[in-house]
């Protein structure tokens, strides 16, 4: 539980270095890099989404990272069934 809490705050920041690149207008982070990283903490990406006002005009943004946090949600609760 621990690194999912670190990994999904190393998401978080991420969005967030990205977001002060834009307003620098300075080198970007990939779109599809921060779609990885929301694979890998979704949580912490549509915090920064929300918090940064990061990406939330990108149609493919506001419709993937709840789609990735559903998932992973439904996920973690049949692997806890299961294991349980």
């Amino acid at each position: 539980m621990i690194w999912y809490l670190l990994l999904n705050t190393a998401v978080f920041l991420l969005y967030g270095i990205d977001k002060g690149r834009a307003v620098r207008d300075d080198w970007r982070i990939a779109e599809k890099t921060l779609l990885l990283a929301a694979v890998f903490g979704c949580y912490g990406a549509l915090a920064g989404m929300i918090l940064f006002h990061h990406k939330t005009r990108k149609l493919k943004f506001r419709l993937l990272l709840p789609l990735i946090c559903l998932a992973e949600t439904i996920l973690y609760v049949y692997l806890k069934q299961t294991i349980s």
